[in-house]
């Protein structure tokens, strides 16, 4: 199936006001900023999008909303996931993804599954699934690894597995994805701190939460290191190990809204039972935020 995820992605937040609605106007000006800065590809409702905590009508809004706003300029990826394949399954068919171009579906958490379980509940999901498929692998998050055994055992089981977004940092794990994989299929890295060394070792991209912040740097990054351009790749993954660090140290996507509110983007709103970083964390993220915007 076509594969159209090479280069910077980026995870999208889902940005609310302060009565807990969504803010569609926030999230307009965050989807222009992508836009405008050569990011490749977006991601909605995710992880990073507090997805778990919006409701199926909110979901298929935030669908329509930012297709409608990308308007086919680039490719939308759509997250489906969760630990009842049923559930998911029937997500995929229910919703109207007719602009969409591709799911990510995370490894199934909490119930801890085997790879077994882990490769059936995604052989399933793949099997009516109406767009091509992305794996996510984060065991921070669901408290059980894909192993590359099984990574590999998918993609080459079904043609609409088309890539898998690894954020295990395990890197002996991905570079035997990278060496047996079949062709077409793609490895993104799944973590903003490991996006140079990972497309060194043929990696070709990254969905990034940072890139919701500082998106024109993540698509240099990305696009220096793809073009082998390795020396001023360096240079930027070195001076955004600060602001790295801070967008994760409270939890995601807190450190993104926080970095988003001190430039004067959204609110510093996140849905229980998430809650915003501290007033540290927040200070660093303002700091870093102003320095880099020098940076162009």
């Amino acid at each position: 199936m076509k594969n159209n995820f090479r280069g910077a992605g980026v995870a999208l937040i889902t940005p609310f006001k302060s009565d807990l609605t969504i803010d569609f106007e926030g999230l307009k000006k965050i989807v222009a900023n992508q836009l405008d800065n050569q990011i490749d590809y977006l991601v909605i409702l995710g992880t990073t999008a507090e997805t778990a905590t919006l409701s199926s009508i909110e979901k298929q809004q935030i669908v329509d909303f930012v297709c409608n706003q990308i308007n086919g300029k680039i490719p939308v990826v759509v997250g489906i996931g969760g630990n009842n394949t049923q559930a998911v399954i029937d997500a995929s068919l229910s919703m109207d993804l007719s602009k969409t171009d591709a799911i990510l579906s995370v490894v199934p958490y909490f119930s801890k599954p085997t790879q077994e379980g882990i490769y059936q509940h995604y052989l399933a999901i793949a099997k009516i699934s109406p767009l091509p498929l992305i794996l996510y692998n984060v065991p921070g998050r669901t408290g059980v690894n894909m192993s590359a055994d099984t990574t590999l055992r998918l993609a080459h089981a079904s043609h609409k597995i088309i890539a898998t977004k690894e954020a295990s940092g395990n890197f002996g794990e991905i570079a035997k994805i990278l060496r047996d994989k079949p062709a077409g299929f793609t490895v993104l890295s799944g973590d903003d701190s490991l996006v140079v060394p990972m497309i060194a070792i043929g990696a070709e991209g990254v969905i990034s939460v940072a890139a919701n912040v500082i998106p024109k740097i993540i698509a240099d990054l990305t696009h220096f290191a793809l073009n082998g351009n390795f020396g001023e790749a360096a240079q930027l993954h070195l001076r955004l190990q600060k602001i790295c660090d801070a967008l994760f140290a409270d939890g995601n996507p807190g450190g993104a809204k926080a970095a988003l509110h001190s430039a004067g983007i959204i609110e510093n709103v996140l849905r229980l039972p998430l809650v915003p970083v501290s007033t540290t964390i927040y200070e660093i993220l303002a700091t870093e935020v102003q320095l880099l915007s020098q940076i162009r």
